[in-house]
């Protein structure tokens, strides 16, 4: 007499998009539907890194200025906020 084993039943998860509908891709999902905000910020740095190395006089402003560079749009934000009276 041989013995049927059962296999436990494999629920397939549906992603988040099809459960709303959606057919495009988010973030979570690799590199699709990214916005372009990774690219402004990398030109940004850049062009920050640019600027702060050019006008630096010694090595330790110029590596204050690189550290600058990474974090320009908080820079941005703040001079927005002066701007607007915030």
């Amino acid at each position: 007499m041989t013995e049927e084993t059962e296999k436990p039943e494999v629920k397939e998860e549906k992603c988040c998009c099809e459960e709303h509908g959606h057919h495009h891709h988010h973030g979570h999902h690799g590199h699709y539907g990214r916005s372009g905000g990774d690219m402004v910020w990398f030109l940004g740095f850049i062009g920050a890194c640019i600027y702060y190395l050019s006008a630096a006089p010694t090595f330790w402003v110029g590596v204050l200025g690189f550290l600058k560079s990474l974090v320009w749009p908080v820079f941005l934000v703040l001079e927005a906020f002066k701007t607007l009276g915030l």
